[in-house]
């Protein structure tokens, strides 16, 4: 493909030669002649200098170059369109393998694909246009929109609700047990029913062996447009707001709230019946141990506030020194009151 068509297709301002091929995008490092790259972090401006790519894709105000570039607003969405100009999913093509089971109560819409050794449970109830691939297990009852992809070892359990254009990765679970249990008079664990559900809105994707669990009472819910990444686990009763984000084995216990368009970032544990507001930023790491207000950016464990933190990491880098300089502050203070008369 011509970069000038590249250019067209992502609606980006080329400057450079327009007859240049490109045959496939690449990392800015790793990147070989007839590639497309890109540079959304700052870091990674002076490996222009080197990179062998054929163009790069920058923002619109970023520095003249030697190198061919196509501009744009957001360089890192440019490139992910520009992956779809060179790779392809596979297609399934429609039909139920001999080795699925499909109770015959089910029902699945036109243009499905049910892989080997599916088994979908009675009065469970699939869209059209699913791909539902090797040894996932649909529980009775289910309901499921359409333009379903559900990678294989998947797990909807019973009377969950999917939406539209939902797809889960490999290892998923919606909808198994919520953690809990209280103790009886013997002081053994005594499991509590989760008589509840789990409902998942539209354009959700979950990511490899994460974990929404089904309430206790009442419902467990994911709102539209979120995307949760792989080892997560959203507990019982747990509410997520539309388009937040939840990164790599982030915990939530039970009856945790989360606005919209909130980011909770890799190994994030929040405490139960926490509200986490709108638009909310998390950091790495973090313990949330109560609520955060809308618009907030909290790190730490305890979590507080993002500058306030940053300013007791500087400190706490400094704690021998400052310890150091007490101390001897402290002797020569108690050396001063020796020489004092009595």
């Amino acid at each position: 493909m011509k970069l000038e068509e590249v250019a067209q297709r992502l609606r980006a301002r080329l400057e450079g030669p327009a007859d240049t091929d490109i045959t496939g995008v690449a990392g800015i490092e790793e990147a070989v002649p007839g590639q497309l790259t890109f540079i959304a972090n700052p870091k990674y401006m002076p490996a222009i200098r080197t990179t062998q790519a054929s163009a790069v894709i920058v923002e619109e105000d970023f520095p003249p170059t030697t190198v061919p570039t196509l501009r744009v607003k957001r360089p890192r969405l440019a490139f992910a369109h520009a992956l779809e100009l060179f790779y392809s999913t596979p297609r399934y093509k429609p039909g139920i393998h001999k080795a699925a089971i499909v109770h015959p109560t089910a029902i699945i819409g036109k243009d499905a694909h049910i892989g080997p050794y599916v088994v979908i449970d009675q009065d469970a109830l699939i869209g059209d246009n699913a791909v539902i691939l090797a040894h996932t297990c649909i529980y009775r009852g289910v309901r499921i929109g359409h333009n379903f992809f559900a990678h294989t070892h998947c797990v909807v359990r019973e009377f969950c609700h999917i939406g539209d254009n939902v797809t889960l990765q490999n290892g998923v679970v919606v909808g198994a047990d919520g953690f809990g249990f209280e103790k009886d008079e013997n002081g053994r664990w005594y499991k509590l029913v989760q008589s509840g559900t789990t409902i998942i809105g539209n354009e959700v994707e979950i990511q490899a062996h994460a974990c929404i669990d089904r309430a206790a009472v009442g419902d467990t819910r994911v709102g539209n447009g979120v995307k949760i990444d792989n080892l997560a686990q959203i507990g019982h009763g747990s509410v997520i707001g539309d388009n937040t984000v939840i990164c790599a084995q982030v915990g939530l216990a039970g009856s945790t709230e989360i606005g919209r368009n909130s980011i909770l970032a890799g190994q994030v544990g929040v405490v139960d019946h926490s509200r986490i507001g709108s638009g909310v930023i998390v950091t790495a790491q973090s313990g949330v141990p109560g609520d955060v207000p809308d618009g907030q950016i909290v790190s730490g464990s305890p979590a507080f506030d993002h500058r306030q933190w940053l300013k007791a990491v500087a400190a706490f880098n400094r704690l021998p020194e400052l310890a150091r300089a007490v101390r001897q502050l402290t002797t020569a203070k108690g050396k001063e009151k020796e020489k004092e008369p009595a």
